[in-house]
């Protein structure tokens, strides 16, 4: 079977085919990458015959044109939108789309006697030598003219040297670039595959990449889709671009759409920054119960799941339920909800959240579930903090996390989720995960394990204080990075047995404490430590904390998982110190999980 087909074009006629929208260049409203000097060495290499590098397009079938008509085999262009950019910027004279998203023109200069291009420069536009911006040049009726024109401006010049140059620069338009058209019958895996060994640089392209590419093909509607995630990312990490983006963008901002995220402004909650992966992923589960971009790209391109072909007459209505699902993600009410839901479950800091997968998730849970008439808010609310947690404690959302995802979706909606988390807890969250697999997952060096990040939230969640605090809560700790302190110091295992860092740094040795707390210790052993906060419950001589209770410090090494024999701890009892602790770690994640 043919997967593609190779052909030379013209530079003329690839601009003619974007100008009409029969090639699809999704990036158009997205950000315009490239450096002045790159369109500058892109005009150079078209003139001087150089190759520049083949061009990836796809066919899309029941793509919208201009004017509402739908196109048979519309290209989509999947590598090279820097490029044709570049050449509509330099040779059409088109408006990109900067950073802050302004549009701003790029002027390419060129010299008829030394042959060069550069980006134009006020010295440059002042000179006669120069021709200041060639898209003018390819904008004009008569060759002969321009020539004598410009000879006439600089009568030193050998003409036949100017009218030589000036005949190569409008030969650029009759350059020929070479274009790959993928099959339109193509699926998203292949097509990702055929990419990767085709592109000389080899960057491989995802599945929600080609999803973003077939939602900007569906007309203004699909455009406006488009942005509407890509401006939705934006702005939830740069609140402050939201001006630049109703200004710049008048398609955009004449839409419904503006107004759905323009809250976004206004927000500074840094929990969950979702990309556009992450929003086509969960408009995906809750649209279409599909966990996979490449099964998104199905539904919009309209397979029809029982005969596996492709029905142009689905395409509208798929486009309509991906909007919808759009517009669950993004609507304040449900976002804020849901963040304070997360935030309720301990997970206050965003770096606490090791899986974004499992936060995508969650949260296409939790809009799922607003349509589930049979559950109360606390159960909705219950059930998705507890499958959040449970997917980080489980690994969930590694592996072939969009299956489990689909295979999850239909047993919820067979089962009901209150049924179907109970089956995962019953199977997953046992006896044995608690007292046996748990404490052997805490045997790590990474602070990064979702094992301790999910401990501290329990820390948050059952209120205790950070190690030897009398007052400081380990939520404040975490809000203000507070320090994470080795309970046997790390000089002092390294001096007596544990030279290596996966020792001595095991998260069982791990404990929040106040900043002079942790001083105070310095190199020394529990053993050494822990007796003077015994002396000073006896004395109430303060030496280290404020703790001078007896029982208020038991309190304390039970919130911080603390064996009842550390006041007896060293280099020489540290392996034994450690697997304690672990037990101790685990049973107080578990009580934390039963509360949620």
């Amino acid at each position: 079977m043919t997967k593609y087909e190779v052909k030379q074009t013209a530079v003329s006629q690839l601009l003619a085919q974007v100008r009409s929208d029969s090639i699809a260049i999704p990036e158009l409203q997205r950000p315009f990458v490239w450096k002045t000097s790159q369109v500058r060495d892109l005009m150079d290499s078209l003139y001087n015959g150089y190759p520049v590098g083949y061009l990836i397009t796809w066919q899309s079938v029941g793509a919208k044109l201009k004017g509402g008509q739908v196109a048979k085999h519309q290209q989509i262009l999947i590598d090279g939108q820097q490029r044709v950019t570049a050449l509509r910027a330099a040779v059409d004279g088109q408006t990109v789309v900067d950073k802050n998203y302004a549009k701003k023109r790029i002027k390419i200069a060129f010299n008829p006697v030394t042959e060069e291009f550069e980006t134009q420069s006020a010295a440059i536009k002042k000179s006669s030598t120069w021709i200041g911006d060639i898209a003018e040049f390819f904008s004009q009726t008569s060759q002969f003219t321009f020539v004598r024109e410009y000879v006439e401006r600089n009568p030193d010049v050998d003409p036949g040297q100017v009218e030589r140059a000036i005949n190569r620069l409008a030969a650029i338009q009759h350059a020929q670039v070479g274009v790959i058209s993928l099959a339109d019958d193509l699926d998203v895996e292949t097509v990702a595959e055929i990419f990767v060994r085709i592109n000389s640089k080899g960057v491989p392209l995802s599945s929600a990449d080609f999803a973003m590419s077939k939602i900007a093909t569906y007309g203004d509607e699909g455009r406006n889709l488009r942005k509407l995630i890509d401006y939705f990312c934006h702005l939830a990490v740069a609140p402050h671009a939201y001006e630049d983006i109703r200004d710049n963008d008048e398609e955009f901002a004449a839409s419904e759409h503006l107004s759905k995220i323009s809250w976004l402004k206004d927000q500074s909650v840094d929990l969950y920054n979702p990309s556009y992966t992450d929003m086509i992923r969960v408009a995906g589960m809750v649209g279409f119960s599909r966990g996979k971009a490449s099964s998104l790209v199905s539904q919009l391109s309209g397979l029809d799941p029982a005969t596996r072909k492709i029905d142009e007459r689905l395409i509208p209505g798929a486009y309509q339920r991906f909007a919808g699902a759009l517009d669950e993600f993004v609507r304040r009410y449900h976002f804020e909800n849901f963040l304070m839901l997360i935030k309720s479950a301990g997970f206050i800091d965003a770096d606490m959240i090791t899986s974004k997968n499992a936060l995508n998730f969650a949260y296409a849970l939790y809009l799922r579930l607003r349509a589930d008439r049979d559950l109360s808010e606390g159960e909705r609310q219950r059930v998705v903090k507890r499958w959040f947690v449970l997917t980080l404690l489980t690994g969930r959302a590694v592996g072939s996390f969009e299956t489990t995802w689909e295979t999850d979706l239909r047993r919820i909606s067979e089962q009901g989720a209150l049924n179907y988390l109970k089956v995962l807890e019953e199977s997953q969250l046992d006896d044995g995960f608690w007292t046996a697999t748990l404490p052997q997952n805490l045997n790590t060096p990474s602070s990064r394990s979702p094992y301790f990040q999910t401990y501290l939230a329990a820390r948050v969640v059952l209120g205790g204080r950070g190690f030897l605090s009398k007052t400081i809560k380990v939520s404040s700790m975490i809000e203000h990075r507070g320090d994470i302190h080795h309970i046997v110091p790390k000089n002092h295992l390294q001096k007596n047995g544990y030279p290596k860092s996966g020792d001595y740094n095991q998260v069982a040795n791990f404990a929040l404490t106040e900043t002079a707390i942790n001083i105070a210790i310095g190199d020394r052993p529990p053993a050494q430590y822990i007796p003077w906060v015994t002396e000073q419950i006896e004395t109430g001589a303060l030496r280290l904390g404020e703790i001078s209770d007896a029982a208020d410090l038991q309190e304390n090494l039970v919130e911080n998982a603390i064996p009842d024999f550390i006041g007896d701890v060293t280099a020489a009892n540290y392996r034994e110190f450690l697997a304690a602790r672990r037990i101790l770690m685990a049973a107080l994640i578990r009580r934390y999980y039963d509360s949620l």
